[in-house]
Formats: C-alpha cells, sequence, structure tokens
C-alpha cells in the first residue's frame, strides 16, 4: 500500500519568505529547490508527485519535508560540507614556498622559476605556477627606477607639475627634448607578413645605416607635436629647433617649455638667446626624471608605432618615416592628460626610499623636504 500523503503544514508567513527566496536572483539554487518542495508539500501533492514535477529524487523530497518540520524556515538555508577533494598541501607548506620566493634565491642565480622552486620544495611545477598566481609573484619580471638626487628635486617637481595641472593663462606648454642616436636598422631579409594564426615576423640580424637624431615640442593642451631631425644634437641644433618654435607660434604669448638637465640646454649661447627672446620660459625637471617630461610619452608612440618593426636602408628613409608619422599624428592628435599631483608622487616615493632603506640600511638616498601646505 502506498503511504498516505501527509499535508505539510505552512503557514502564510512561511509560505510569502520562502515565495521571496524563489523568486531572489541571491538565492542559491540548492535552497530555492528546498523551497518549491516544501510548498509543493504544502499544497498537498504527494512526495512522488512532486519528485516527477522538480526532477530529483523521493528521498530528497523526503528528506525536506522532514527538515522543514523540524527546523522550520532557517533548516532550509542549511549547507552540507563540501565532498570534493581535500587539500593536498597544508598552509604551513603553501607558506614554506611562499617565503622561499619572497626571501631566498637559487645557488647562484638570481631568481626562481617554477621548475627550480618544485625541485626544492619537492612538489610539482604547476602546483608552484598556481601558488605563484594566487598570491601575485611574477620572479622572471623587473621593473626599472631611479630615485632622483638633485638637491631642488621639490622645487622643480612643483614647477613643472603646476604647470601641467594649472597651465598659466594665455600661454602655450610645451614639452621639448631630443631623441638622440634613432638608427636606421636594416633587416637582413624580408619578414613574413601577418596572417590568420601567425603574427608577422622580421630578422634579429640587421645592418646599422647611420643615426639621427629628433628634436621634438609637444604642445601640452592640443597634443600636437614639431620636429626636426638634424645629424648631431649640440647647442647649434637646439638653437635651430628654439627659432622654429618661434617661427610655429607666432605673437607675444609666453612659451613655457619643460626640458631636461642636458648640456645643450643651458649653454651659454643658449642662455643669450633667451635673454633676447623673453616670450620663453624655461622649466627644468628634476636629475635622473624624464619621466615628467610628456614628450618621452610620445617619443615611445613613436617607437612602438613606426620605427622599432621597420627597416631602413638610409637615414633619408628614417628620417622621412619619421615625418610620416609626425604627419600622421598632427591629423588628429591626442593630448597626454597629466593627473598625478605633487603629494601623490611624494608619497610614492617616500614608500620607495623607506623600501629601499630597508633593504639596504647603508644606502643613503636624499628626503624629500615635506610641501608647505598653502
Amino acid at each position: 500500500m502506498p503511504r498516505p500523503t501527509v499535508v505539510l503544514v505552512v503557514s502564510a508567513d512561511q509560505r510569502k519568505q520562502i515565495g521571496q527566496w524563489v523568486a531572489a536572483l541571491g538565492t542559491p539554487q540548492q535552497v530555492a529547490l528546498r523551497g518549491r518542495i516544501v510548498l509543493a508539500a504544502g499544497d498537498g501533492k504527494s512526495e512522488a508527485a512532486i519528485a516527477a514535477d522538480l526532477k530529483v529524487d523521493r528521498k530528497t523530497v523526503r528528506l525536506w519535508r522532514e527538515r522543514f518540520v523540524a527546523k522550520g524556515l532557517p533548516g532550509l538555508w542549511e549547507i552540507a560540507p563540501g565532498r570534493g577533494r581535500k587539500a593536498t598541501y597544508s598552509a604551513e607548506r603553501i607558506k614554506a614556498v611562499i617565503d622561499a620566493t619572497l626571501q631566498s634565491k637559487p645557488k647562484g642565480m638570481t631568481h626562481w622559476s617554477c621548475r627550480l622552486m618544485a625541485a626544492h620544495q619537492g612538489i610539482s611545477k604547476s602546483t608552484v605556477s598556481t601558488l605563484w598566481r594566487s598570491h601575485n609573484l611574477k620572479p622572471h619580471r623587473t621593473k626599472t627606477f631611479k630615485l632622483s638626487r638633485d638637491p631642488k628635486f621639490l622645487q622643480k617637481l612643483t614647477d613643472v607639475v603646476g604647470l601641467y595641472l594649472n597651465p598659466p593663462d594665455k600661454a602655450i606648454v610645451l614639452c621639448v627634448d631630443e631623441k638622440s642616436q634613432i638608427q636606421a636598422l636594416n633587416r637582413t631579409q624580408p619578414g613574413l607578413p601577418l596572417k590568420k594564426g601567425r603574427c608577422g615576423t622580421m630578422t634579429h640580424d640587421y645592418k646599422r645605416n647611420g643615426t639621427t637624431t629628433l628634436f621634438a615640442a609637444l604642445d601640452v593642451l592640443q597634443g600636437k607635436v614639431i620636429g626636426d631631425c638634424h645629424q648631431r644634437h649640440r647647442h647649434q641644433e637646439f638653437l635651430k629647433f628654439l627659432r622654429r618654435i618661434d617661427r610655429e607660434f607666432p605673437g607675444h604669448a609666453p612659451l613655457h617649455l619643460v626640458v631636461d638637465n642636458y648640456g645643450t640646454h643651458g649653454t651659454v649661447e643658449v642662455k643669450a638667446w633667451l635673454r633676447k627672446h623673453s616670450r620663453f620660459v624655461m622649466h627644468y625637471v628634476p636629475t635622473s626624471c624624464s619621466w615628467l617630461n610628456l614628450i618621452e610619452r610620445w617619443f615611445a608612440e613613436l617607437t612602438n608605432k613606426r620605427i622599432r618593426r621597420d627597416s631602413f636602408l638610409s637615414v633619408a628613409d628614417l628620417t622621412a618615416a619619421i615625418e610620416d608619422f609626425l604627419a600622421a599624428w598632427n591629423t588628429s592628435p591626442k593630448p597626454f592628460i597629466w593627473t598625478a599631483t605633487v603629494d601623490s608622487i611624494l608619497a610614492k616615493l617616500a614608500k620607495c626610499r623607506q623600501t629601499l632603506e630597508q633593504i639596504q640600511p647603508g644606502c643613503t638616498v636624499p628626503k624629500t623636504r615635506k610641501r608647505k601646505s598653502s
């Protein structure tokens, strides 16, 4: 004889709450299924009918009917302990791998690889790779840096950053620099073109066909760039480029030039010329701070998008390629927006200095005085 169907008693408040859980997007599917079982049992359906409608086993229906009678609504949210595979390595073993990565080096080498660490710790290389990814460790990568030792670092930093974030009214801000020793490299064999499933190729060896130096000025507001290529980068060429800037921006509007501390920018001849042209106002970035000059960002665009992958038979070909890139850039210029403040830069440098002093206690890095708040 089949077991007689016993109607499950579900109050109106319980029905309302279960209905909200079933309709909610954030409810776990197993909880929603339990709620549907209870609601169907409260409507008087048999275990067999509920199991057929919800495509579950009759034992599952009976289990959650009994669980609801015994524990009420909270019983529907009980999560059974996981039945998955237990962790292969303990927390102590994982910590040992991470500590070894951060605090030691393999004998005779500068950094660990997955295979070296796996052999050292007695685990698989895939496990090491997984642990490194989960802790965001990349021993094979490094980044370059250098802290400026300029005694006027704060003064120059404040001047240049203030010029970017709050430029003077009715004035033009230009970032000026030269990209020297650009090589006209001719690949020894033609490379294969790009195709589906294969990137373009080029030979690793090349023939040097001379060099050129690009003098360039970036208009910070509009993003336009003017440039001249010269064989050398002496103060004579720099003066020629200053005259070019004077012609490109006629009138009496002040020209604020952001430049580095290269020797040709401060020779006697250049200073004499600047005294005769008072509309030119020079702003020098601190030493070892080329990242502060926005023209360096444009030089990276030139290198990555025009020079690095091409092949040049002569300096004339290289110069023509640079001029083509200049013309293409200026048809739709995009300015580089400076967002870092002086305080954020100083905070980052202070953190870097503190780390250096912890690693190398004898390392003397000049400290930067805090800026007075106005």
